[in-house]
């Protein structure tokens, strides 16, 4: 586990917010040099804190509106059904996360589509197709805040 102070804190809040600033601006809102906060990014990524900078992509800018969460309880288990699920799912381009997850269901899947109707195809005609898919249960996501979190 690596230690943080506050100012490690503060440049992780702000990559995270945004990916892409670079070292000068992330030192200037932060009260360090280019340099000193270019060195501290770099200890946090040798450190393996920082895992590269993806961009957060605006979903509905693309046409995607609806996210839905879906728990699915695989009829068998077992490694081969386990791992047949897995590659399969992956395969799907709506299915933005798969989670092996423990409790009521075997997976929680995030999955983006344009409208419900578009949701439901997806669900019909990709999910439920899937092997080894047993119970399916749909949330469909209202809003979404971002908390701080342990960085807060």
């Amino acid at each position: 586990m690596t230690a943080l102070d506050d100012t490690d804190r503060a440049i992780l809040r702000l990559l995270v917010a945004e990916a892409d600033l670079g070292a000068g601006e992330v030192g200037r809102r932060v009260g360090l040099t280019q340099s000193a906060a270019w060195r501290r990014i770099r200890r946090l990524t040798e450190a393996g804190v920082i895992r590269g900078r993806r961009p957060r992509v605006d979903l509905s800018a693309l046409g995607f509106g609806v996210t839905v969460f879906l728990g699915v309880k695989l009829a068998a288990k077992g490694r081969v059904g386990l791992e047949d699920f897995e590659r399969a799912v992956s395969a799907i381009p709506e299915v933005q996360v798969v989670q092996h997850v423990l409790g009521l269901y075997d997976y929680r899947l995030r999955v983006v589509a344009r409208d419900i109707a578009d949701f439901e195809r997806i669900l019909r005609r990709r999910v439920m197709t899937l092997p080894g898919v047993g119970q399916v249960e749909a949330n469909v996501l209202l809003s979404e805040e971002r908390l701080p979190g342990p960085l807060g």
